[in-house]
């Protein structure tokens, strides 16, 4: 088999360093080229740090459409901008990590996929363009995809999540700035982030009638992961919520059902999504990590890539947790 051409527009962002990363040690993939508009000119190692000596690749200011796939780690609306102003031949599959075209509302004449594996993975298969999902949608969507599927959502769906400074890019903001974010944690967006939208998408898909969905999200004084508690009212005793779950996820190499207590530094460097189930007082209690730059991102995007070209879905993300 042929390596598979890969380009990457917007390479010089956190999610496009873990791509890189990817990427480079895929045994199926050659990268023809890395785009960056802030950087060309430079090497892959003077702008990502870990990837000095692994690589003498250099940021291109041009792309090339002589590729198998394109990846788009550009920012929200950059990649909708980027598409209607350059003709891709349809032939390229295109995977955007952006959230431009997660909705099935995206005004674009290409057909993009919502790209969640444990939801739709056949026609992951089939499609020739892949919208990404959003961290904090990934791992809220894993912990709740079970219940919907079997319709079991009963009442109000209570989440909470706190997720690491990458989770905000690389740009820097008052509340990305180190001083600020160290020894602190706040809530933002309230009841309203994006990510929502998505989320109401996939699970309105799968159960119709579903109650109202009240999500807190919190930044995090750590770097990278994303720590989701989800409870919701349910009939099913423990030991039938966890079958469910263990059935729902057996043939999904990515996600796993703790016994025990579950922490971010399981998953840290890894494309799992690992859950822990508890019930509380007739509600059923769904803990759920990831790393926000693996599974919520770059490692996704190449969990996709490997089923569009037919490859073993886990090619190139067998990566080990940094536990210390």
């Amino acid at each position: 088999m042929k390596p598979i051409k890969a380009g990457i527009m917007g390479g010089a962002g956190y999610t496009g360093g873990e791509l890189l990363r990817l990427l480079l040690l895929h045994p199926e993939v050659e990268i023809a080229f890395i785009h960056s508009k802030s950087n060309a000119g430079n090497t892959v190692g003077s702008v990502h740090h870990d990837l000095f000596g692994e690589t003498d690749l250099i940021f291109s200011q041009d792309f090339s459409k002589q590729v198998d796939v394109l990846f788009l780690c550009l920012g929200h609306g950059e990649s909708l901008k980027f598409l209607n102003e350059n003709p891709i031949p349809e032939a390229i599959k295109v995977i955007d990590l952006s959230q431009d075209f997660r909705l099935k509302s995206s005004l674009i004449k290409r057909e993009f996929i919502y790209g969640l594996p444990e939801f739709q993975r056949d026609k992951i298969r089939s499609a020739l363009n892949i919208a990404n999902p959003g961290c904090f949608a990934t791992a809220i969507q894993l912990s709740l995809l079970p219940l919907c599927k079997s319709k079991l959502i009963i009442g109000d769906i209570h989440i909470s999540g706190i997720t690491g400074s990458t989770g905000a890019g690389q740009s820097l903001s008052d509340t990305t700035h180190f001083s600020w974010r160290n020894n602190n944690v706040s809530s933002y967006k309230v009841f309203e982030h994006q990510h929502l939208n998505e989320i109401h998408e996939t699970l309105y898909s799968l159960q119709e009638n579903i109650p109202a969905i009240h999500f807190v999200p919190y930044r995090g004084n750590f770097s990278r992961g994303i720590l989701t508690t989800t409870y919701t009212k349910s009939s099913l005793n423990i030991d039938n919520a966890k079958k469910l779950y263990t059935d729902f996820y057996a043939d999904h190499p990515f996600v796993y059902l703790n016994p025990s207590t579950t922490d971010l530094k399981h998953v840290v460097n890894t494309n799992k999504c690992i859950l822990n189930l508890a019930k509380i007082d007739g509600q059923l209690v769904i803990t759920s990590v990831i790393d926000n730059l693996l599974k919520g991102a770059s490692g996704q995007a190449v969990q996709n890539m490997n089923l569009m070209f037919g490859l073993e879905e886990t090619t190139g993300l067998k990566l080990k947790a940094m536990a210390f």
